[in-house]
């Protein structure tokens, strides 16, 4: 006769019987309480546990931890009020792997609390048991990050197609239609395109939400920079031509832009110098400054040499030179020249190549495939060296993601070079009959820091 399967040993304590179920899941067969409650009764008379507690989460998502009931449950453990948790389902306690492995190995093991999980006959008493969780608790999150993929793909497509998202927050000045899938003006219409107007001509935006009836001047803001106005959708970095009904012409969007852009200019240079908020100590690594010299013009000096502000110094004993700001502006100035005549040319020879960033895009795909076939490897046969390679190729994802948002962030800078007033092969024409505004909005498009030590001038351009 064939022997039974040994029975784990009941834990000390009593059990802690956990369920979650989240809004959609109440409706799905076998998740709700009631369900996961009559399962649970039955595993611990099977076990011969008589004593257990319910700890009901009801409503919650399971991509997080933030969960009145599963908080209490982590306390209990902490204190040794319980001796085990049972689950009906692994992605009952969460749907990340992070956090399976944190309570598990951070909080319940530590505190001598095993884990049982049954449909997936786990037990963490047993080292089966705990081999199963890694594997499982890495499906969990697995699974999730696919959910996550397809409801972006799918979000992709339907903006492309110039549908409106959909859910979350409407636009003000629109109502959302869903059967059309399109934003509809509403009767605060006339307000979003009296907001424009009225910036335009050159009232203040803390004017202006006091006159149309907003409440703050951030929510005055936040209408004039939103694209949607203009007829755009803007999603995952990139723009789509919506079906919507502009309320704003994209000139009219674009003349508001530049005059945000003028005025934010206009208060970064409040004594209208070339290169202030650019200017970098080469020495400590501080800020520097205009300071007035005598009746003969200004010099660019150290904040840690200054000492007009505590909080910017760096180094006190810090000897950087003070150079005359005529002389540094020069500098730039020419250097300004050379590179856009050079930039100019360079971009006329240049072939049409693919974007970067599909580039970019096109490679996180395939490490990610590279990911999900190793993690099907892992779950036919186990090996340690399989979970290494993983960790490496996430890593490898991490640093593709940060080279992406980069290459996103330039992309934005070379746009708004694009449309300047004066084209980026002529500044040295104009120069001279250019505002002191429109001279600081070329100057710090193109450049991100001016570096000054002991006499050397160093320019940093944005690309």
């Amino acid at each position: 006769m064939p022997a039974k399967p040994a029975t784990a040993k009941p834990a000390a304590g009593k059990a802690a019987l956990y369920i979650r179920v989240s809004t959609d899941a109440q409706r799905e067969e076998g998740y709700s309480i009631d369900a996961q409650k009559q399962m649970l009764e039955a595993h611990c008379v099977s076990r011969g546990i008589r004593e257990y507690e319910f700890y009901i989460d009801g409503g919650f998502t399971g991509s997080n931890i933030d969960r009145p009931e599963l908080q209490r449950l982590l306390n209990d453990a902490r204190t040794g009020a319980i001796g085990c948790v049972v689950v009906y389902r692994l992605d009952r306690l969460s749907r990340s792997q992070k956090d399976t492995l944190y309570i598990i190995e951070d909080v319940l093991n530590p505190h001598k609390v095993d884990f049982t999980s049954i449909n997936e006959h786990m037990d963490t008493a047993t080292p089966m048991g705990r081999l199963m969780l890694g594997i499982l608790s890495a499906f969990a999150q697995l699974e999730r990050e696919n959910i996550r993929e397809r409801t972006r793909m799918g979000m992709t497509e339907r903006v492309r197609n110039g549908l409106w998202m959909g859910g979350g927050r409407t636009p003000f000045g629109y109502d959302y239609d869903p059967e059309k899938g399109v934003l509809i003006p509403n009767q605060d219409a006339d307000t979003v395109r009296n907001i424009y107007a009225l910036y335009i001509k050159g009232y203040s935006l803390n004017r202006i939400a006091k006159m149309v009836g907003l409440k703050y001047e951030k929510l005055a803001y936040q209408i004039l920079t939103r694209k949607s106005n203009a007829g755009f959708i803007c999603y995952n970095g990139r723009e789509y031509t919506g079906r919507h009904e502009p309320l704003v012409s994209l000139e009219t969007y674009e003349q508001a832009m530049e005059c945000l852009r003028s005025r934010s200019v206009k208060r970064l240079s409040g004594s209208d110098y070339l290169l202030t908020g650019l200017l970098r100590c080469g020495t400590c690594g501080a800020r520097m400054r205009y300071q007035k010299w005598g009746k003969t013009g200004c010099k660019i000096v150290c904040y840690s040499r200054d000492k007009s502000k505590p909080s910017l110094v760096r180094d006190p004993d810090c000897r950087n030179v003070r150079l005359w700001a005529g002389d540094v502006e020069d500098v730039v100035v020419r250097d300004l020249f050379r590179f856009c005549v050079g930039k100019s040319k360079d971009e006329a020879s240049a072939a049409p190549e693919q974007s970067v960033t599909d580039i970019l895009r096109e490679q996180y795909a395939a490490v990610s495939a590279k990911v999900k076939r190793l993690y099907t490897l892992y779950a036919s046969s186990p090996d340690p060296l399989l979970l290494e390679t993983v960790g490496e190729y996430q890593r490898e994802l991490s640093n593709i993601m940060k080279q992406i948002t980069a290459e996103t962030e330039r992309g934005a800078v070379s746009k708004r070079i694009l449309t300047l007033r004066t084209s980026i092969d002529s500044i040295a024409d104009v120069w001279d009959v250019l505002t002191k505004a429109e001279r600081q909005d070329i100057v710090r498009t193109l450049i991100s820091r001016v570096t000054v030590i002991n006499g050397n001038i160093t320019i940093d351009y944005v690309f």
